[in-house]
């Protein structure tokens, strides 16, 4: 029960949240420091302003360095609250001594000290956890003039930096591995770039479940030495065995399964960073986007010197999300260049059977029509106008075909990279013009007008005048085929250098 202050010498102790509470209640007398009615001035002072703020401080005061704090600096002692209240300041905090033991004495000699984010081993939960502080050491002057004792207001940063710090484990593996081409590569490039995390992930395994669901071979291991009792090569998934991964369970609920006791079930193992191994570890079922059944396992440890808290495990199942979707873009990539390969050869056998049809069919068409020219090309014959004209319907659809047949053979060579242009110095104008003419009975029959401008200055060019028929009559036959009135007008203009052409 909270001692009752009647003395205006006491004062200085009144409010203070909770740890006002317990500095009024405890009994000082039996502590270093003595009564609060003997203390100095200048440490009245210093408390009052202690315990009268928000921001977590602490005082170390006299030679024996007797620890007083505040509410806010309560969730910094942990669990050696309330015993910490009044303790030698050292012996509370000598797990991390060795971090600030030389600013502190430095402070004590009236050296004002400052440490920024320092990486700090505390044993305030039963065990050295990972923490990060930033802090100060200022020297309370008493009324001798002399360092009395310390000013010590601190503020952790361990949940900020350990978010950073997963969040760059996070973007290293995404960027390690955005050119993964295949599963294996993308898989191999993950352990890889895990390695550089042991704080976080001090081992980590990928396993692989064989086509018939009934194996799981491991794929890579960081931190742990392969094929040990922690990372067999292979894992049988047909029976749980009790010294094994739970994988069966994995499967069965579809959600990751936290493991414990890790030296109980596998035994004694190496596993760094830390001189105590890991006890706990977290299996995630990984099944790849577009496929029905669990298709991977990650395995990942958790660090001996941090609590798997809410963020913490956030982080992990962030990163077997990250290993989701790499291991799902490569899948498809490699997918997609099977598929791309199997069209190529595909393609590849096209061409070769254009290319050899059409030779085919070029020989005879070549002896139909040497016998049909022949019979044209005589000056003297006994045909009648009608059987003339069975022969000469013969013989333009027969060069019909073989246009057709030459037209086949050109795609089968452009398609195998050796079509070749023989170019020569063209009248372009006057070329385009006459090809274009061709199309003018048709199209007016059809009731439209061709209209053809050409600009006369532009000089002779270089070009293949088959190549260019075919492009003309392209464009031509495919304004005819969608021109259902109006005009056609076919446009040659000299722009930059170059002879543009258009069929509007």
């Amino acid at each position: 029960m909270e001692k009752s202050i009647t003395n205006t010498v006491f004062d200085f102790l009144s409010g203070g949240g909770e740890m006002g509470k317990l500095i009024r209640s405890k009994d000082w007398s039996e502590t270093p420091l003595g009564s609060p009615d003997t203390w100095p001035q200048s440490l009245r002072t210093t408390v009052s302003l202690c315990i009268a703020s928000n921001f977590p401080i602490a005082i170390a005061w006299g030679p024996n360095r007797v620890q007083i704090y505040n509410d806010g600096y309560l969730p910094i002692t942990g669990d050696m609250h309330p015993v910490s209240m009044g303790q030698d300041f050292k012996e509370c905090w000598l797990s991390a001594w060795p971090v600030i033991g030389q600013a502190f004495e430095e402070a004590s000699l009236g050296q004002a000290r400052f440490l920024e984010n320092q990486h700090i081993f505390l044993d305030r939960y039963g065990y050295k956890e990972e923490t990060f502080f930033t802090f100060s050491f200022s020297p309370i002057l008493d009324e001798s003039g002399s360092v009395g004792g310390l000013f010590h207001p601190v503020i952790e940063l361990t949940q900020q930096t350990l978010a950073e710090s997963r969040l760059n484990v996070l973007r290293v593996a995404a960027d390690s591995t955005v050119n993964a081409k295949t599963v294996d590569e993308a898989s191999s490039l993950i352990m890889e770039c895990l390695k550089e995390f042991a704080l976080d992930l001090p081992f980590v395994l990928l396993y692989e479940i064989a086509a018939d669901g009934k194996e799981a071979k491991l794929q890579g291991s960081v931190g742990v030495e392969r094929d040990s009792a922690l990372a067999p090569a292979k894992i049988n998934l047909d029976v749980q065995h009790p010294d094994s991964w739970p994988f069966t369970e994995v499967i069965q609920n579809e959600k990751a399964v936290l493991v414990e006791e890790l030296g109980k079930i596998f035994g004694t193992f190496n596993c760094g960073p830390y001189a105590e191994p890991p006890e706990q570890a977290l299996v995630f079922p990984v099944t790849l986007h577009g496929i029905a059944h669990n298709n991977y396992f990650l395995v990942a440890g958790v660090s001996s010197r941090r609590n798997l808290d809410e963020k913490y495990r956030l982080f992990y199942e962030l990163l077997a999300a990250s290993v989701t979707n790499t291991l799902t873009k490569a899948r498809a990539y490699d997918e997609e260049r099977k598929k791309a390969e199997a069209l190529a050869e595909i393609d590849k056998a096209k061409t070769v059977f254009f290319s050899n049809i059409s030779h085919e069919f070029r020989t005879p068409l070549t002896l139909i029509l040497s016998p049909l020219e022949e019979l044209l090309n005589q000056q003297k014959n006994n045909f009648s106008e009608s059987e003339k004209q069975i022969i000469e319907s013969a013989h333009r659809n027969a060069m019909r075909l073989l246009k057709l047949v030459n037209t086949l053979l050109d795609f089968s060579r452009i398609e195998s990279g050796r079509q070749q242009a023989n170019f020569s110095l063209v009248d372009i104008v006057a070329h385009t013009k006459n090809l274009a003419s061709n199309f003018r009975s048709v199209v007016e029959k059809a009731g439209l007008k061709l209209i053809i401008k050409a600009d006369p200055i532009i000089q002779p060019v270089y070009l293949d005048k088959q190549m260019w028929e075919k492009i003309v009559f392209n464009l031509l036959s495919n304004a005819f085929k969608y021109t259902l009135e109006g005009s056609i007008t076919v446009g040659l203009s000299a722009e930059n250098d170059f002879a543009v052409l258009k069929v509007t």
